[in-house]
């Protein structure tokens, strides 16, 4: 298992210094990244791949969990990116980092924005195996992705806030861009002892 289901008590206080106890339970996850891939004419790479928990395909940029402990997040991402897509990017920043479900989850995503694109050799690309074996991939305008979210049209997380946060760092002459290695705090430490 990738993540724990967990109980908490939890002393959410009182105006009045009480103690005011609870239990929560929430779903302990080790993160995740994500990537929006831009081409030089400005396309986002988006795959539809099956999501049993919703029952459904779903339009997704490349991304992937951060289960192998220590890894870094650029790292991983540049590793999914490559076994995903056959992709490999030399210019990459951070567009925006966001909690999935923050109300029962502490799942961080971090979504960074991959550029300069070269194709992965053949001889070194990966085999996708189960629901990653067929993917189909569409090379989208951003303008036209950003469309598809406003019409409700795509429904995966890290679609939706990377679509618009690549659109709106756009539109700011990529200035809100942060570099790759930009200090994450929100990220638990994958699969360490807790």
């Amino acid at each position: 298992m990738v993540w724990d289901l967990a109980a908490e008590n939890v002393d959410l206080g009182g105006a009045d210094g009480e103690s005011r106890v609870v239990r929560r339970e929430l779903l302990r996850h080790p993160g995740a990244v994500a990537m929006i891939v831009l081409d030089d004419h400005e396309r986002v790479l988006l795959q539809r791949q099956y999501r049993h928990p919703v029952g459904r395909e779903l339009w997704e940029p490349p991304a992937g969990l951060l289960d192998i402990h220590g890894e870094d997040a650029r790292e991983a991402a540049a590793r999914e990116l490559a076994e995903e897509a056959d992709l490999v990017a030399a210019r990459w920043d951070v567009l925006v980092d966001f909690f999935t479900s923050p109300g029962g989850s502490d799942e961080a995503i971090r979504v960074f924005l991959a550029r300069e694109l070269s194709p992965v050799p053949q001889a070194d690309r990966f085999e996708r195996e189960d629901e990653e074996r067929d993917m189909p991939a569409r090379w989208v305008p951003l303008d036209v992705a950003v469309g598809l979210v406003l019409r409700g049209a795509v429904h995966n997380p890290s679609t939706v806030v990377g679509v618009l946060a690549a659109a709106a760092a756009r539109t700011a002459g990529w200035s809100t861009l942060r570099p790759a290695d930009a200090p994450w705090p929100e990220r638990r430490t994958a699969l360490a002892p807790r």
